[in-house]
């Protein structure tokens, strides 16, 4: 037969519920007890069961994460941080990747195998402004936090990077650097990225007497296709921008491909910057002047903050942790030809 947990409390000489409770490392049980239990179980070579654990304390210990695309190198570099930090915590970690959001989505369906999965809390990546999936899951009463995006008027906890300051960072550096002729490659509008990058940047135009004309400006998706595209319109007239300032790694990537395909020299015809800081920004192919967001801490922050909200740790009010965004200077920025 098994051995159970009944069997580790009649070694130690403690009752079962004792032991279940050091077991499950609770405070309450003094080190000197939980000592005792540990040993019993290990002569005995106990492992506690997992579901009967689940049954009795009515969690899973599972903590799903929501992207939209594992093949975006985005995601891989929140996605371990993630699972590590709940690995310490004492929680596993699951994947969604259905596509909930959006107006060509019917998400139902996986907005159901999100929330029905037998999961403690989640972690948002992907969310819109007017993205049902939060909404619903604080119907359900069902933990989460936000990385990287918010909903504003979702009152949740949130880790995120000060976008619009990195935006207006960004402005003031290629002002400074001498450029007048400006283009830029926004996100999607409809996220608080993309949005709040748009408002930085600008403001940052705004107070440097820089203009940035509507034929300048395309927006699209954080993809390296969404680069390619733009960047073969912006170059496309002949007067063309003599820097187009990308939000996204992927979007500056495309964008790079595109300016070699067309003849050009980066950054002697045309600069280039991105966001994110991806390990890619740094090859010798790419070193990509980027805007850096400490994705790793933030992932981490996270991670402590829905399990604290999971076990009722945190107080009503929605906690928000804004990072500093980090401009970085490679060689894709430089002043303008002439």
């Amino acid at each position: 037969m098994p051995v159970t947990s009944h069997d580790v409390a009649r070694v130690a000489g403690l009752s079962q519920s004792t032991v279940s409770r050091a077991l499950r490392g609770d405070p309450r049980v003094t080190a000197h007890t939980r000592e005792r239990v540990l040993a019993a179980a290990a002569g005995l070579g106990y492992t506690p069961n997992a579901m009967g654990r689940m049954l009795v304390e009515g969690a899973t210990r599972t903590i799903g994460m929501v992207v939209t695309d594992l093949s975006n190198p985005f995601y891989p570099n929140l996605i371990a941080p993630l699972h590590d930090e709940l690995a310490a915590l004492g929680y596993r970690m699951t994947l969604f990747t259905e596509r909930l959001e959006g107006e060509a989505v019917d998400g139902t369906a996986g907005l159901a195998s999100l929330v029905d999965r037998g999961i403690d809390g989640a972690v948002l990546t992907t969310s819109t402004l007017g993205g049902r999936v939060p909404r619903e899951l604080q119907r359900r009463g069902l933990p989460f936090v936000f990385l990287t995006r918010v909903v504003d008027d979702i009152a949740a906890d949130a880790v995120t990077v000060d976008n619009a300051r990195g935006g207006a960072v960004v402005a003031a550096e290629v002002a400074r650097f001498g450029h007048r002729r400006i283009a830029a490659i926004f996100g999607p509008p409809d996220t608080s990225t993309g949005r709040d990058r748009e408002r930085g940047f600008r403001a940052g135009l705004a107070a440097a007497g820089v203009a940035l004309p509507r034929a300048a400006v395309r927006h699209g998706g954080y993809t390296v296709d969404a680069g390619q595209w733009a960047m073969r319109e912006l170059m496309a007239p002949r007067e063309r921008p003599t820097v187009v300032v990308c939000f996204n790694d992927l979007v500056a990537i495309g964008a790079l491909n595109a300016a070699v395909a067309l003849g050009l020299r980066v950054p002697d015809d045309v600069s280039l910057t991105g966001w994110d800081d991806l390990p890619m920004a740094s090859w010798e192919i790419c070193r990509l002047t980027t805007v850096r967001q400490s994705m790793t801490e933030m992932a981490r922050a996270a991670a402590r903050l829905v399990v604290e909200r999971v076990e009722g740790r945190a107080g009503p009010e929605p906690r928000r942790i804004v990072f500093a965004p980090e401009l970085v200077l490679r060689a894709t920025l430089g002043p303008p030809a002439g």
